[in-house]
């Protein structure tokens, strides 16, 4: 009832001055599917002898299931659209299990996603062997699994959903608990560095299409970006996040996380091969322009592969889209 009230809350606000209007018009908030985090699928997995032999919880956002035994999530065996970090490994036919997103009661009966910045230790026969840093996030699309290994951890995701809509905003509910030392670990060895982790939200509109070789290629229609970089201990609702439309790279509030390039290499997608393929972005679209697809990313930290601050935790809830 609770999360109810809110949604009906949200619908009245008045728009945001980014909006640039100064007549009071009407809108819609749309949640994305399974955006009111109720609904979880856990997967009960026991990983290999080698490791201990642990039972573990693997958590996705989707229907209400519980799915026993190591198995690949495949997105398309139910209706919900979310990935996340949350995933099972088998290198060198060895199961093991990383958890980074959780469900949690953000009150009674009214449940929020907690993504996580953990640091996942391997122990073989009892000693420690490898120890990397995982950053909980979330998104719109898969991971194929199981993880084999940790080269090009982008190739192993199939980012983005068919979209045609045109969407001004991002909302959401969140608060933020942002731990102080960077750690990076990446396989044997673990060490402390400087610098800061930052949590944040990725969201792209493109315009997609395949050549005849399966090439995927994309125009950039729509923009949005938000990078946390305080702790909030106090629920934020209704927040927003302004999506800008065609080529803004000249806007005074466009900054290098909105460039066409991504800091982190391109994004992948499965073409009509059934191939993981890169996602080659070549051009700004124009504003007016109907997207084919939409890329979303919610992620408790920004510095990439292996290297966060363990401990930050980014909770969310109701993720919507604003007309």
């Amino acid at each position: 009832m609770l999360k109810r009230l809110l949604f009906i809350c949200t619908v009245c606000l008045p728009l945001s001055v980014w909006a640039q209007q100064s007549d009071t018009v009407s809108e819609r908030v749309e949640l994305l599917p399974y955006g009111d985090m109720e609904c979880w699928t856990t997967r009960v997995i026991k990983e290999s002898a080698l490791l201990g032999g642990a039972t573990k919880e693997v958590y996705h956002i989707g229907p209400t299931q519980t799915i026993e035994g190591a198995e690949p999530w495949v997105r398309e065996s139910s209706d919900s659209p979310w990935g996340g970090s949350s995933v099972w490994a088998n290198p060198m036919g060895i199961d093991k299990v990383s958890v980074t997103v959780f469900p949690e009661e953000r009150e009674p009966g009214n449940k929020c996603a907690r993504l996580e910045v953990r640091k996942e230790t391997c122990k073989v026969l009892g000693m420690v062997n490898i120890t990397v840093v995982a950053t909980g996030s979330v998104f719109l699309g898969s991971v194929r699994e199981p993880v084999k290994n940790a080269k090009n951890p982008q190739g192993k995701l199939d980012q983005g959903i068919p979209f045609t809509k045109r969407p001004k905003a991002l909302q959401l509910d969140y608060k933020l608990e942002l731990a102080d030392q960077l750690v990076k670990a990446t396989g044997m060895r673990s060490s402390e560095i400087e610098g800061k982790d930052n949590a944040e939200i990725c969201l792209y509109l493109i315009q997609r299409w395949e050549d005849e070789d399966g090439n995927v290629y994309a125009r950039r229609i729509g923009t949005g970006y938000c990078k946390f970089s305080e702790s909030v201990p106090e629920w934020q609702n209704g927040f927003r996040i302004p999506i800008y439309y065609g080529d803004i790279s000249e806007e005074p509030f466009f900054r290098p996380e909105m460039m066409l390039e991504l800091p982190d290499g391109p994004r992948y997608t499965t073409n009509s091969k059934g191939k993981n393929v890169p996602i080659q972005v070549v051009g700004w679209g124009d504003a007016d322009a109907e997207p084919t697809h939409l890329m979303l990313r919610i992620s408790s930290g920004d510095r990439g592969a292996f290297i966060g601050a363990v401990g930050t935790c980014f909770w969310i809830d109701n993720v919507s889209l604003v007309y």
